[in-house]
């Protein structure tokens, strides 16, 4: 087996694709497929099945997966060992997050870095994509920030590291008008009955309304899903609807206010995931520590 086809194992089983692992991997389909074909011939097991168009791991080929990505790190590990492997604090680190964190962190993030030759050069891209969809972000790019709901299941285990940045509240968001406004913390049975602004489903406002809704055993009123925070505010700042927002991550004018909601959890983690092998790059870890900072700077 070489290590290359344990990676593009791994690939497939992350991203469902062999597309999605050729893009990953800069590297053609046909060359994707080639690698595979060579991995079975090697092994009695069958590796993938067909399901529909996709190729698809067996559970033989999902142990296999998760072996070579024990393979990979470990090969990571001895070039390290061997020559400090990338052991320079400059080079580049490619950095995604979901749009709230981008517009919250990434200003910060340059400035506590500052310049110089042993800064690392950051790479930022938005990707704003349902919770079940970011740990396949971490083969694309070295830091992944994401977010989940602090009461979903946790994020996969296998060929990923986790480090939290912080546990965020969401919020009631209302006009300053609104008579809900004059009070100082909400209950689901106060907001069950209005008319809301939410986000598509897989999203944290959207997680947060269908908990209101299943604990009151109420229904919610939805006249709009709107995934940016910018736009969700002006329109609660209207009066005519209101919605749920991030308490540190989502910029708002005096003309929303926020109000916390009791007797329910509405905690999002925001969490930075990268494969375990890019966290050993120094120049990876020094962005990854700049976040915990100005993440720490932001919440207070």
């Amino acid at each position: 087996m070489q290590l290359q086809q344990l990676q593009i194992l791994r690939e497939l089983g992350a991203l469902g694709s062999v597309t999605a692992v050729a893009e990953a991997l800069r590297v053609t389909p046909s060359a994707v497929s080639q690698q595979l074909a060579a991995l079975q011939r090697g092994v009695r097991a069958p590796l993938t099945r067909k399901q529909g168009r996709t190729l698809v791991l067996t559970p033989a080929g999902e142990a296999l997966a998760e072996a070579g990505a024990a393979a990979l790190d470990a090969m990571a590990a001895a070039r390290s060992a061997v020559d400090e492997f990338e052991a320079t604090e400059g080079g580049v680190v490619t950095v995604s997050g979901f749009l709230s964190a981008a517009q919250a962190l990434f200003g910060p993030l340059i400035r506590a870095l500052g310049s110089g030759p042993d800064v690392p050069a950051i790479r930022f891209t938005d990707e704003d994509v349902a919770q079940s969809d970011f740990p396949a972000l971490t083969a694309r790019y070295d830091l992944v920030l994401a977010h989940r709901m602090e009461h979903s299941p946790p994020w996969p285990k296998t060929g990923i590291r986790v480090l939290t940045l912080a546990a965020e509240p969401l919020d009631v968001a209302l006009a300053p008008e609104h008579p809900l406004a004059q009070r100082s913390s909400l209950y689901p049975a106060d907001v069950v009955g209005e008319r809301w602004v939410t986000s598509r489903a897989g999203y944290s406002p959207d997680d947060v309304l269908r908990t209101i809704s299943a604990v009151t055993n109420r229904p919610a009123e939805i006249a709009h899903r709107i995934n940016d925070y910018g736009v969700a505010a002006a329109v609660i700042a209207t009066g005519d609807v209101i919605g749920v927002l991030p308490r540190y991550t989502s910029v708002v004018t005096d003309a929303v206010v926020r109000r916390p909601l009791q007797y329910v959890s509405t905690n999002r983690m925001i969490d930075l995931l990268a494969r375990p092998e890019n966290l050993r790059r120094r120049s990876v870890r020094i962005v990854a520590d700049a976040l915990t900072r100005v993440m720490a700077d932001l919440t207070g």
